[in-house]
């Protein structure tokens, strides 16, 4: 490992590898599988989301990246699974903090984010070369390399520790590295409230020549939760 990649890679006890499924993904990003079909996409920061395993299977062209993998596949899997169990605990003493809809209790969201997990350590034992370690908001990706990107549940969630230039750096790097458009989901912090600087960063992405529009999707859990950001570039 080069001096860059150990300076730059978290230690994996300060990494909560956790991933949502290939359904919840298109539900998240309001898509269908025939959007997808011939389109080069990358999921960034991808964790331990299924999105690029079960995708692959069903012959799209998807990439996946993320800080995680500087690890090992083994230690992500056993990474992830205490970090669902540790997840779990906490939800049931905060159900009524999320909306009990697509999952129907604490049981069903622990099997999805068990098979996430599953599908996407055996597709890192398989296909190792479609899983990019990253440290943004540098991607080392060519420009315009994918059509379409997705990011779920990184930026605008963080807002108490990432701040506003940490969020335009990373955009900036998504749009380098994206053709078409750029979805990213959900637009709310961890106490569920709209990113403060939202209105600030359409603004910006509007000056550079983006469209920019909120769309509600088909999916909340985290109350609030149900909107996302769909940019397209100029």
């Amino acid at each position: 490992m080069s001096r860059v990649e150990q300076s730059t890679k978290l230690d994996l006890e300060r990494i909560v590898f956790i991933g949502r499924t290939f359904e919840e993904y298109l539900d998240m990003f309001s898509l269908s599988k025939e959007e997808l079909e011939g389109k080069k996409i990358l999921d960034c920061p991808a964790g331990a989301c299924s999105f690029t395993a079960v995708g692959n299977k069903q012959d799209l062209d998807i990439t996946a990246a993320d800080i995680a993998y500087y690890h090992s596949k083994e230690d992500l899997y056993n990474k992830g699974l205490q970090d669902i169990e540790h997840t779990m605990e906490l939800m049931e003493k905060a159900q009524s903090n999320y909306i009990w809809d697509y999952f129907k209790d604490v049981e069903s969201l622990r099997k999805h984010r068990l098979s996430a997990l599953k599908n996407c350590a055996n597709d890192m034992g398989e296909s190792s070369e479609r899983y990019v370690p990253v440290t943004l908001p540098s991607i080392p990706f060519k420009d315009g390399e994918f059509d379409i990107l997705l990011s779920a549940h990184f930026l605008f969630m963080y807002a108490d520790r990432l701040d506003y230039q940490f969020h335009i750096k990373t955009l900036n790097e998504l749009l380098r590295v994206t053709k078409e458009e750029i979805r990213i989901f959900p637009l709310v912090d961890l106490e569920g409230k709209r990113y403060e600087h939202l209105d600030k960063l359409i603004s910006y992405l509007a000056e550079n020549g983006c469209t920019v529009e909120e769309v509600k999707v088909p999916y909340e859990f985290q109350a609030n939760a149900n909107l996302m950001l769909k940019i397209k570039k100029g």
